[in-house]
């Protein structure tokens, strides 16, 4: 059984934000004995409860999960120690005669065991903290002269990571994108089912969402973490809804003007996210603008979906 275990595909469950992956996940680790490997790019904070939307206690329905709440909350996480650690965690749960369902948004993670990485140079401090000193829009200018490709890839307001193509430019004399076509996916076999809404009603759920997320205490979830240490240079704080949620408390901008502000960002969000998606033709797409978690659960676990079968009690 652990040898037929070993060659089970690893299912991955990606799709942009608010499109259901959480419940669709559970909702086939419960039929397939599995374990959830989150691949949120910020349900891996502890405290980052509300405003990631992070699955509860009751969510989870007593199913496994992993890479949910290990970093503290002024700490970091990156692509490379998401790949470690789903290294480390897949054999481990085979052992368990139990099947690893991967699932999440975050495209750097997704990608990290889908397309593989690049590790590149070592950090430059003092690169870095030259190029901080200038604008952002100079910066990005710059990385859209030497890697168009990564440009397009990357935000102009993500000055981290203009920042760090930037710096492998610099030191290796070699964009960062051609560096990433020469990086490795995970040595695993991937089945890959993509979820997605019809634009208006996605649009409405974020909204709703946001709200609901307002109406839970995600102010308040803030606030208690900023006396705990999240602060604008965090890596937790560019999370989206939190420097939102540090202008409400600031007085900068109302509780009812964060709502729309919150929910326009997180569209922009899916844009990108849908963009990066579709650049893997080996997905298995799945409008689930009608459908519930079980009726998604089961086209997945229908005989002739995809190129596997992923019946029921099948290791």
């Amino acid at each position: 059984m652990g040898s037929q275990q070993a060659r089970s595909p690893v299912l991955v469950i990606q799709g942009p934000t608010a499109s259901g992956k959480t419940a669709v996940a559970i909702e086939l680790a419960l039929r397939l004995k599995g374990e959830v490997i989150s691949a949120d790019s910020r349900a891996f904070f502890v405290g980052l409860d509300i405003v990631t939307a992070k699955p509860t206690v009751n969510e989870q329905a007593g199913i496994p999960h992993h890479l949910i709440d290990c970093v503290p909350i002024d700490g970091a996480y990156d692509a490379m120690a998401f790949r470690l650690d789903v290294e480390r965690l897949l054999p481990e749960i085979r052992t368990r005669h139990r099947r690893p369902i991967i699932a999440g948004g975050g495209t750097l993670y997704l990608g990290s065991i889908l397309r593989g990485l690049f590790e590149g140079p070592e950090k430059n401090e003092d690169l870095r903290a030259v190029l901080r000193e200038r604008t952002r829009d100079d910066l990005f200018r710059e990385l859209m002269s030497v890697d168009p490709e990564a440009a397009a890839r990357i935000h102009a307001n993500d000055r981290l990571r203009v920042i760090r193509a930037l710096e492998v430019y610099r030191t290796t004399g070699k964009p960062m994108s051609a560096w990433q076509i020469e990086a490795k996916a995970l040595p695993e076999d991937f089945l890959v089912v993509g979820l997605f809404r019809e634009r208006e009603q996605h649009r409405l759920a974020i909204e709703q969402r946001v709200r609901s997320m307002l109406e839970h205490g995600l102010i308040e979830e803030i606030d208690r973490l900023r006396g705990e240490g999240l602060a604008p240079e965090a890596q937790a704080y560019r999370t989206i809804g939190v420097p939102e949620a540090f202008d409400v408390l600031d007085g900068k901008i109302s509780r009812d003007q964060f709502v729309p502000i919150v929910a326009a960002r997180t569209w922009q969000l899916v844009r990108r996210q849908m963009a990066w998606f579709r650049r893997d033709k080996n997905v298995h797409w799945i409008d689930v603008s009608q459908s519930t978690p079980q009726e998604v659960a089961n086209q997945i676990l229908s005989p002739d979906f995809g190129e596997t079968s992923m019946s029921e009690g099948a290791m």
